[in-house]
């Protein structure tokens, strides 16, 4: 049965591809981040461990809520390790970095994930695709404010 929601196939492609990349970068993250929970040490190791799993819980929730979404717009969500790697702007975490290093590199994460969600946001928007225009800036609120809390670690 087709798809009939206002857009054309092409522009649920399109979008469906952006947001693939955005399901890579996040579960990418998420993998980066319940890392360093596990790993990190040091003076601020209570409060870094929590943070890092409050962020990673949003994470798990927000990779469901992705995939979904490319399920609706009639396209398949790539959920593999090697598919993620193609797609994924984020690299993979060391978990013998410092905490300082490894909040840097969250950092580096959550700005990627925010950059990746406003290279969607033209091709939604030109398809009136409201919900993923939602999705989008609910994702860069989220990952805007988490990088400016572990970036104020550093001051």
């Amino acid at each position: 049965m087709g798809i009939n929601i206002g857009m054309t196939d092409k522009q649920r492609e399109t979008v469906a591809k952006g947001l693939s990349k955005l399901l890579a970068d996040s579960y990418s993250l998420y993998l980066k981040t319940h890392n360093y929970h596990w790993n990190v040490t040091g003076p601020q190791f209570n409060s870094l461990h929590t943070m890092f799993e409050t962020q990673y819980t949003e994470l798990a929730a927000a990779v469901d809520e992705i995939a979904e979404r490319i399920r609706a717009l009639g396209h398949l969500a790539p959920g593999s390790y090697t598919e993620f790697a193609k797609l994924s702007s984020i690299k993979d975490g060391d978990n013998t970095k410092s905490a300082n290093e490894m909040i840097k590199d969250l950092v580096e994460g959550q700005e990627a994930v925010v950059r990746t969600c406003r290279e969607i946001f033209p091709a939604a928007d030109e398809a009136g695709d409201e919900p993923t225009a939602d999705l989008l800036t609910t994702r860069m609120q989220l990952h805007e404010k988490n990088a400016w809390m572990l970036r104020s670690l550093l001051a």
